[in-house]
């Protein structure tokens, strides 16, 4: 093997290997890429030597491929790709992955394509290095689009093949380890994206010991001097408590050596990030920093790591409310252990971790486990689990969000560790994280539950859809079959599944709706040019392909969409069908245009559409003006907006009207408004005990619903403005119920607030 070694492919003399006159610099190179290669081998002795030729293979092409590349500190650019492998090796990953390590960056730098790694290595090595490979061939508006794509891509890949992120992190480990030897301008923007992007992830995965590197590398590289002084910090700590640290571990030997019980004690010290996040959070100076030591108990057993509780507890007084149960309720990333914190000597807390072996080995490892355990020929089950609730709700997410930013905005809301325990009325326990509302449990149940949801219990009593739920909360969703997502629940939930979930439902009502407006639109502009009605698409199938050519669009559907959304003119598309229909011997009916033209408001371009309510997504009723029915009213059809209807007397509407005329359509009421509207109304009062509750059950009997009230907040005032939104069927309900107000004691005055001229 090392005779293979002592000539790697940086020597082979290829030409443009080095700068001409620097032969020596290059042979101290291809040593020290042999070195690091010969090293990593050392530790692939769990592969069988067929699988270590194949990574050989792909170490010789990728060294090839970056001939003459160096890192920033000097070193060859392999040297970089080898320490990825040989960190994906220490989780014992399987030979496809190396290679594709080895490979990374082999398309992103060298101009290697897919199908050579496909001709080479196979399609599994070449579509793990092409889900590692950022998008910047492409062409983005922003550097945020860019990595959102390309964040998206990689998510993606990792849903579909963990060993994707798995090699991420590897190769974002190293890049921060070695993150010194790039300009300090790069500093700040590489941690940051490592914080808020990589270490959440590797948390999400269970990956903790990586977590915990990536967080530490980017604190020290973002706050150099902070880390520095926390660091000696420490440092002065440790040398002052380590008689302490060593009294603890002789006493707990003992007292496990009097059960008997095998226990293998390990030190573990909180992260410099860690305790600096808690300084931050909870404002406390260092030394109010109490649980920066503790110590790891690993036992055979589960039963032994709840003896081993009440061992620890005897010798030591436990601190209240510092026990959590880890085992009986895993962390949503798999992770199992028994914490508790207890009163040691001298008065110093610390805290200690009862878990197994196998229980260690996942909270070290999380889902890189899997390969761990297939290495020690051990029942790996557990641990494949772990995370692919998460990877697959990536792909549910992703089916329903196409837009980049969007995708990833959903996918950092379910990067946050912290999480709520609650069951479903059949005790079974289901993981959120922390401020989940009712909402984001009727989702993570089922899409369906979540879409039909009507209301909720928890701990059998009724509460709001709105209500953020807490440890061992039982919650049971209330569902119907006419019940469909309300818009107003994307401003609270907090889990992506549940947010793309609503998104999804909503847009596709939208378009649904929008493509019927768009086709009442398009028949009235029609009628207006003197045709009766759209021509059949069936026997019409030439000048429908025709005209979809001329806008542009893919099928009858979409354009009706996008008439309905404002996207599209239908007086424009109509006179185009026009031309289109008369070419198929279509001819425009004299007196039906005479009598639609002799009809048509002079102002409006387009035929009328009467309104009664139950239009839904597809038609939104002004803020600026609240129009109610029998108010004089335009619609506005605007870019991407769908159908805006104003009062005729509203200032935004003339000013749209001005810029944009023909955009407006003509708009009237139906006979029987299928619901309410809302509008604006203020009610002056006389200040004094009871006068809100007086004026809410007027209103109330006069079967007029209160949407929204504010009121003045100076309360000393003799007299004060309610500003009300109430829901009304029509504007001789409205005159009706502020006749009743103003009848009412303490009441001034009420009146409507109508639009600005």
């Amino acid at each position: 093997m090392t005779a293979v070694l002592n000539k790697p492919s940086v020597s082979d003399g290829l030409p443009g290997n080095t700068p001409p006159g620097s032969g020596s610099t290059s042979a101290a190179a291809a040593n020290a890429a042999a070195a690091s290669f010969a090293a990593l081998l050392e530790n692939l002795d769990y592969l069988d030597a067929a699988s270590i030729e194949q990574i050989r293979q792909a170490y010789r092409f990728a060294d090839e491929a970056h001939l003459g590349q160096l890192r920033s500190s000097g070193e060859p650019y392999i040297t970089h790709p080898i320490a990825v492998a040989a960190q994906c090796a220490t989780w014992k990953l399987d030979a496809q992955a190396l290679m594709a390590a080895l490979l990374h960056d082999a398309m992103e730098d060298c101009g290697v394509t897919k199908a050579d790694l496909i001709d080479r290595f196979g399609a599994p090595v070449a579509e793990l290095v092409d889900g590692l490979t950022k998008l910047d061939k492409l062409q983005f508006d922003t550097r945020e689009e860019n990595q959102a794509e390309s964040f998206r891509k990689m998510l993606l890949a990792m849903a579909r093949d963990v060993r994707v992120i798995l090699i991420k992190l590897a190769d974002r480990t190293h890049n921060m380890r070695t993150l010194s030897d790039m300009p300090r301008s790069k500093w700040g923007r590489i941690s940051s994206e490592t914080l808020e992007i990589y270490a959440p992830i590797a948390h999400r995965l269970g990956l903790n010991q990586t977590y915990r590197e990536l967080q530490d590398l980017s604190f020290r590289h973002l706050h150099p001097w902070r880390y520095a002084t926390l660091s000696k910090a420490v440092s002065k700590a440790r040398n002052r408590r380590r008689d302490i640290v060593q009294r603890v571990q002789t006493e707990v030997d003992a007292a496990f050596a009097r059960i008997p019980m095998k226990v293998r004690l390990a030190g573990r010290e909180k992260t410099l990030y860690a305790i600096y996040q808690k300084m931050d959070s909870k404002h406390l100076s260092f030394a109010q920093v109490t649980d920066i030591y503790g110590f790891r108990v690993i036992v055979p057993t589960v039963t032994d790591c709840y003896t081993a509780l009440g061992v620890l507890h005897q010798m030591y007084k436990p601190v209240p409310g510092r026990f959590k149960d880890h085992i009986a309720i895993s962390k949503l990333n798999g992770y199992q252990s028994l914490h508790t914190t207890l009163v040691g000597p001298s008065g110093v807390n610390i805290e200690f971790q009862m878990r197994t072996e196998e229980m260690h080995v996942v909270a070290e490892a999380g889902v890189a486990a899997h390969w761990l355990y297939k290495a020690h020929d051990t029942d790996g089950t557990a641990a494949e689990r772990m995370g692919t609730k998460w990877l697959q709700s990536l792909l549910d997410i992703q089916n329903e969000t196409r837009d980049a930013a969007e995708f990833w905005d959903h996918v950092k809301v379910d990067l946050f560790p912290d999480a709520v325990y609650v069951f479903t009325p059949k005790s079974q326990i289901m993981a959120l994280p922390r401020g989940a509302t009712v909402v984001d449990f009727a989702y993570a149940i089922h899409s369906n539950v979540g879409d039909r949801t009507t209301a909720a219990k928890i701990n059998n009593e009724q509460v709001p859809l709105r209500t953020e739920l807490k440890n061992g909360d039982v919650v049971e969703i209330i569902t119907a079959p006419v019940s469909t997502p309300n818009p107003a629940w994307l401003g609270f939930v907090r889990t992506g599944r549940a947010r793309s979930k609503i998104r999804h439902y909503l847009k596709t009502l939208a378009h649904t709706e929008s493509a019927g407006l768009g086709e009442k639109l398009l028949t009235q502009a029609l009628r207006a040019e003197g045709l009766e009605q759209l021509p059949d698409e069936e026997s019409n199938h030439a000048l429908w392909d025709k005209l979809l050519r001329f806008t542009g669009n893919r099928s009858r559907v979409e354009l009706m969409t996008d008439i309905g959304l404002g996207k599209r003119i239908a007086g424009i598309v109509a006179k185009r069908l026009v031309v289109l229909m008369s070419e198929h011997g279509h001819r425009p009916d004299a007196l039906l245009l005479t009598r639609e033209r002799y009809s048509s408001h002079e102002n409006l371009s387009q035929g009328e559409v009467t309104l009664d309510g139950s239009e839904n997504a597809s038609v939104q009723y002004a803020h600026c003006c609240r129009p109610v029915p029998g108010d004089p009213i335009v619609g506005y059809l605007g870019k991407g907006e769908g159908l805006v209807v104003h009062n005729s007397a509203c200032s935004v509407a003339k000013k749209l009207q001005h810029r944009d005329s023909e955009r407006f359509i003509a708009v009237d009421w139906a006979d029987e408004p299928t619901r309410m509207f809302e509008t604006g109304v203020v009610v002056t009062v006389s200040n004094g005990k009871g006068v809100l509750a007086r004026v809410a059950a007027e209103l109330a009997s006069s079967e007029a619903d209160i949407v929204h009230v504010e009121m003045d907040e100076a309360a000393a005032m003799d007299t004060t403005d309610l500003r009300l939104i109430v829901a009304v069927r029509d504007q001789a309900h409205m005159e009706s119920a502020l006749r009743n107000l103003r009848r009412t004691n303490a009441v001034l005055r009420a009146f409507r607030v109508l639009p600005q001229a």
